[in-house]
């Protein structure tokens, strides 16, 4: 999914492999949901319980279309049944209002995290497609040039030469 990794986490960067694409994703939830235990369980396979809160990002944007957003709706921990705030059915209700689809899953006993990349990846790839079937010349840039033949042209009659 990305290039290169982010070197504070131990990882060295991997910028001379060949990628496809490369996707932007933005995980967004309330605190202590498990995002950052949630991508380290894709990125690289692995779970720590005792994550230190961490600080989000801070950056800003002049323009964020919602528009050409993919977006996926993950109940995360669905190990911890006895602890849920959100029943499984009301998560579905949430994605199916929205318009969403929906995923529990479990960074801990990696139930779904992979799947639900997956699923987004696929999504990402869906719209793509579609809109470049659908798309006008003239907003995809492509240019519609002369045509070429196996015909010569005619000579220009006019010519005072």
């Amino acid at each position: 999914m990305a290039s290169a990794t982010d070197s504070r986490y131990g990882q060295k960067e991997s910028s001379d492999q060949n990628f496809d694409y490369m996707f932007k994703i933005l995980i967004i939830g309330n605190s202590s949901v498990g995002k950052t235990s949630f991508l380290f369980r894709y990125a690289d396979d692995s779970f720590t319980p005792a994550f230190v809160s961490t600080v989000g990002i801070d950056f800003k944007i002049k323009t964020y279309s919602w528009d050409n957003a993919q977006v996926l709706l993950v109940g995360n921990k669905c190990d911890m049944e006895d602890e849920r705030v959100v029943s499984s059915e009301r998560g579905r209700q949430l994605a199916d209002h929205l318009g969403f689809e929906f995923f529990e899953a479990s960074a801990k006993d990696n139930i779904n995290v992979k799947q639900t990349f997956e699923r987004l990846v696929d999504v990402i790839c869906e719209k793509m497609s579609e809109s470049l079937d659908t798309a006008d010349p003239a907003v995809t840039g492509a240019k519609q040039g002369p045509q070429l033949t196996d015909q010569q042209a005619p000579p220009h009659q006019d010519c005072a030469c």
